[in-house]
This record gives C-alpha cells, structure tokens and sequence, in this order.
C-alpha cells in the first residue's frame, strides 16, 4: 500500500491524463472520422430517400394484391406469376435476386408455402 505522501496510487497519471482529456474536449463531440472520399452533399441522400419512398409504395401497392408474395431474398413483394420457386430450399425469388445467386444453394430455416 502507498503511503500517504505518495499519492493514491501509481496509476495517477492515467487518471490525469483522462481528465485533462474531458476538460479539453468541452463539448464531448467524438471526433471527425475522414471517409477517404468526399461527401458530394445532400443531393445524393435526398435521392436515396426519394427512391427508397418509391420502392415502399410500388412494394405495398404489390403486396395488397391477393396473388402476391415476397421474394425469399430481398423481400419484396411480387406477384406469384413473377416469382420462381426454388424447391431444393423451399422459398421464391425474383428475377435480380436468382440472377445474383445463381446456382448457389442457400439453406432456408423456415420454408415459404408455394
């Protein structure tokens, strides 16, 4: 045990080193993370969400169609016609989606009803 000059303990400076670190960041703001590209402005964000309000609406307007059901992949709602059902795993999947998985065999934990 240290003694009473010495001080609490030899990890003092630890200590103090993280409080001066608090008292210099006043504002407790994380620091700037560079992405090592530039960010080209809202632009870009206002057209992702102006796209993905699209696809929702196209996707509800699909899904409140009695002869629809969701693609096993990406989840989206198609009509069955449009649809391809794997057997082997036991799930549908749209056109982009089989395109992307092509042969590979992907094991399903719960089958979808054809």
């Amino acid at each position: 045990m240290p003694g009473p000059a010495s001080g609490p303990s030899n990890n003092s400076n630890s200590f103090v080193s993280r409080r001066e670190m608090r008292v210099t960041n006043q504002t407790g703001a994380l620091p700037v993370v560079s992405l090592g590209r530039p960010y080209s402005g809202p632009f870009d964000f206002d057209n992702l969400i102006a796209s993905l309000h699209e696809l929702f609406v196209q996707d509800r307007q699909i899904a409140s169609q009695q002869d629809s059901t969701r693609c096993g992949i990406c989840y989206l709602h198609f009509v069955v016609s449009a649809l391809t059902y794997r057997e082997e795993e036991g799930f549908y999947v749209c056109n982009n989606c089989e395109r992307a998985l092509g042969k590979q065999k992907i094991p399903m934990v719960r089958r979808q009803q054809k």
